[in-house]
């Protein structure tokens, strides 16, 4: 835990008791702050009493702060009545990341946002630096909470995945490496429309430090051009599509890493066996270029990439058997997802289905021939068979076991096993990761 002394002796609300507010309440407590902990469910308000947090609604007159939950309404499409309440009083309404830059603990701080790629970033500069032997500690929107990761000292490293959300709630954001991968239309009902939802993601670069952004989007290539016209820091442009002048571009596994106008050594993702796919790439590129700027050179890059062992549910590789590959990319849970699953292979036998959104498969045309055959579960099965109607060979499965047995049954050797939903889980799981461990206990236990 970081225990946070930026409020000690004052009084702060903290509404929101899952993860990061157990974590937020628990630092300020820590710090000597007066805490007083709300969350609208009684669940969660039991829990957090049961763990010593002075649980009452918040008496705004006089808090110095509401640290906000970052799943609570900040402005879109309602404000939480504790919002509108905070600013009636003029309280200030911040986030537990915000926490953690207020303390000004003299730590390297890695942020990573953008609509896709996030969790994967985040790790894989994690596992670099530790394999580098540099002090460093993960989390945020990935695994803990920011306040739950331990001290690393001064000049220790944190590395930070950073949500919009997150970031609307954190106005003295200023990490020394700040990275934007990606931007493609999500929580546009938290943000109001596409131009709020880039405005936040865009702050990811208020500071100074050092700026890496994917250009091979409208928006990063708008956003990169204006990094430049500011010209107060190092900016760092990464591609997957096209070679650059400047940065750090991946053209098949192959990086081409240029800095002033010469090339640097390169880096075989080749060798990275959990990094596949274009997306994967570009996901690399840009750890790639944060690890140069904090002084690792390309053979410990090159280790570290090397022994990433990928996260879980997301196209991760869980099984060879008989010749046959099988991925879980449960993680997926929509066709902009599951295009780049689809995208890293030739001969695939898809499980997809779930609880369908908004365009269903059709975005995925392009990708059908690639398709051996498609194993469709859940209520979307009737949906998608009828988006693959004399374009890719389907069967409607209904469960995941019976999807799994017929992928077994029909897969040849060379061929992939991939499930990648493209849904929702809730129709018949918990969560993606539910239905991620289920495919992986079908497949690793042989069911049939």
């Amino acid at each position: 835990m970081i225990p946070i002394a930026a409020f000690r002796g004052r009084p702060v609300a903290v509404v929101g008791l899952a993860r990061s507010g157990l974590a937020a309440a628990k630092a300020l407590q820590a710090g000597g702050a007066e805490v007083a902990a709300w969350d609208d469910a009684p669940a969660r308000r039991e829990q957090a009493a049961a763990m010593g947090i002075p649980v009452r609604e918040p008496m705004l007159t006089g808090a110095a702060a509401v640290v906000l939950s970052p799943g609570i309404p900040l402005t879109h499409p309602v404000p939480h009545a504790v919002v509108t309440q905070a600013q009636a009083a003029s309280v200030p309404v911040i986030g537990d990341v915000e926490l953690l830059f207020r303390e000004k603990l003299g730590a390297v701080i890695v942020g990573i946002t953008g609509t896709n790629g996030k969790s994967t970033t985040t790790a894989l500069i994690g596992h670099v630096l530790k394999a580098a032997g540099r002090p460093v500690q993960v989390g945020g929107n990935i695994g803990a909470a920011v306040l739950d990761l331990d001290p690393v000292g001064r000049g220790g490293i944190y590395v930070i995945e950073l949500s919009s959300f997150q970031i609307d709630l954190t106005p003295s954001l200023n990490c020394d490496v700040s990275i934007l991968l990606n931007i493609t239309p999500d929580h546009l009902d938290r943000h109001g429309d596409m131009e709020g939802y880039v405005a936040v993601k865009e702050r990811i670069f208020a500071g100074s430090g050092t700026a890496v952004i994917g250009v091979d989007d409208d928006w990063g290539r708008r956003i990169h051009a204006d990094l430049l016209r500011a010209g107060n820091r190092q900016v760092i442009p990464v591609s997957v599509e096209r070679p650059l002048d400047r940065g750090i571009t991946v053209i098949g596994p192959s990086f081409t890493v240029t800095r002033d106008g010469r090339p640097e050594p390169a880096i075989d993702l080749a060798r990275a066996p959990a990094l596949i796919g274009t997306h994967n790439h570009q996901n690399a590129a840009a750890a790639v270029a944060a690890c140069f700027a904090l002084g690792l050179d390309a053979a410990a890059i090159q280790k570290g990439l090397e022994t990433f062992p990928g996260l879980a549910h997301r196209l991760e590789r869980i099984a060879t058997q008989g010749g046959v590959a099988y991925f879980n990319d449960s993680k997926a849970t929509n066709a902009d997802a599951t295009a780049k699953a689809l995208a890293a292979f030739d001969a695939i036998h898809w499980i997809a289905g779930g609880r369908p959104k908004a365009g269903g498969i059709e975005p995925l045309a392009a990708f059908f021939p690639r398709i051996r055959h498609a194993w469709l579960i859940g209520e979307a099965a009737e949906e998608f068979a009828g988006t693959l109607r004399g374009r890719a060979p389907c069967t409607i499965a209904g469960t995941l076991e019976r999807a799994v047995a017929g992928a077994r049954a029909a897969a040849k050797p060379g061929e992939v096993v991939l499930l990648s939903p493209a849904c929702a889980s809730y129709d018949q799981f918990a969560d993606f990761e539910a239905r991620g461990e289920a495919f992986r206990a079908l497949v690793q236990g042989g069911a049939a």
